[in-house]
């Protein structure tokens, strides 16, 4: 920051620097620091020792800051003090707020003393201490919230690669117990393993607007949403399209990971589908890996957005892996390929969980028409989808006609 060191005329009151009454800064700091601890919330819940220490050195440094502009000096390499304590207070997670209240607080007190032996002749040093003091406000603000935010960027800065590298760790099946103290993250036990898919927002595929930006800020607005909900506890690597997220499996949220996906999915402004399944920290890789084959499943089925659990959908997972079994299902579908408007009746139907309504709705069809359809499907297929052993033939069969050379 360049601060103008150029010659000033010193203020004045009735005859007397306009500094005289700030002049015994020792002092005058200890009584301001009582003022803030009394009367500004957040204050009073410092600990002892900053209170005593870093505050009241702080407050001197501003005071004799404000003295040296008041006296028309030049002004002395008081900013960088300021600057490295509104670092330090960063990094301790002082609110920015509570700071420059302290600071407003700390103007007006000695705004008061400088004042109180004014009268009306002196109302043009009045309206230049006036100035000194906006001045001196500008100078200091601008120092101290530059200072915070550029500490505060870099911390979040280092947590966030420090989480990354914890959670791509133990992705990768990889030791994690120096990572996790240097992170300051314990290892749990057992981790829910979610794997999620983001889809497009609308405006991503507007001509009128950039794609790109619409993603980030969509990816933005799930992460703030995930930190929000999940605090740190939440272990997360995710894209604009989706990804992994680890959340111990004795956290509260994940006792209702159903609730958190709809959060998630209002912060995205579009449905998530997410799988998960339950894993100790040497078993997440293989537990990522089967979420996401079980997410990948999910999507085939076009199933509808929302949280899907592996001892749900077992059997259509084990449906999916290579064999004879796989082959003679994928097949039974063969008799709706000249067909498309039923096989597609079929998708929508079991996607919907066999809401005749609603895939009326998605069809833009009859509810009749959709009774037709499924008529004609049993009598093409040999399995009525009316009936519970037809329904689990042809759900099959869509699993692993998907997964077909």
């Amino acid at each position: 920051m360049t601060v103008d060191s150029s010659a000033r005329p010193s203020l004045t009151l009735s005859g007397k620097p306009m500094s005289s009454q700030l002049q015994d800064v020792r002092t005058l700091s200890r009584q301001m620091v009582g003022h803030f601890v009394a009367n500004v919330a957040p204050c009073g819940t410092l600990p002892g020792d900053a209170i005593s220490g870093d505050v009241t050195a702080i407050t001197r440094v501003c005071l004799e800051f404000a003295v040296t502009m008041l006296d028309g000096r030049d002004i002395p390499t008081k900013l960088q003090r300021l600057q490295d304590a509104a670092a330090g207070w960063a990094r301790e997670g002082v609110p920015i707020d509570t700071i420059h209240h302290s600071i407003h607080e700390g103007f007006k007190i000695g705004l008061d003393l400088v004042v109180s032996g004014a009268s009306i002749k002196d109302y043009d040093n009045l309206v230049d201490g006036a100035k000194a003091v906006l001045e001196m406000l500008d100078q200091i603000t601008s120092a101290v919230s530059l200072a915070y935010v550029r500490e505060l960027r870099a911390v979040i800065g280092e947590h966030h690669t420090a989480v990354h590298t914890l959670t791509s760790a133990l992705l990768g099946g990889h030791s994690t117990s120096t990572m996790a103290r240097e992170c300051g993250i314990a290892i749990a036990e057992v981790y829910s393993v979610v794997a999620l898919a983001i889809p497009a927002h609308r405006d991503e595929h507007n001509p009128a607007v950039d794609g790109q930006v619409v993603a980030r800020r969509k990816l933005r607005r799930v992460q703030a949403e995930l930190a929000t909900q999940c605090g740190s506890k939440a272990l997360s690597l995710l894209s604009v399209d989706g990804g992994t997220l680890l959340l111990p499996a004795d956290a509260p949220e994940a006792a209702d990971l159903d609730g958190l996906v709809t959060h998630l999915s209002q912060a995205a402004q579009v449905g998530i589908t997410a799988t998960m399944m339950d894993a100790t920290p040497s078993q997440i890789p293989d537990a990522a890996d089967q979420a996401h084959d079980l997410l990948d499943m999910v999507q085939r089925l076009e199933a509808v957005p929302g949280l899907y659990r592996f001892d749900e959908l077992a059997l259509e997972y084990q449906l999916t892996r290579p064999g004879p079994g796989r082959e003679y299902l994928g097949s039974l579908l063969d008799a709706l390929e000249a067909h498309p408007e039923l096989l597609e009746t079929l998708q929508r139907h079991i996607a919907n969980n066999l809401n005749r309504q609603r895939t009326a709705r998605v069809l833009h069809v009859h509810t009749n028409t959709v009774d037709y359809r499924l008529k004609r499907i049993g009598q093409l297929t040999g399995f009525d989808p009316t009936q519970p052993s037809g329904l689990w033939y042809l759900r099959s069969a869509l699993v692993a006609r998907t997964y077909r050379s």
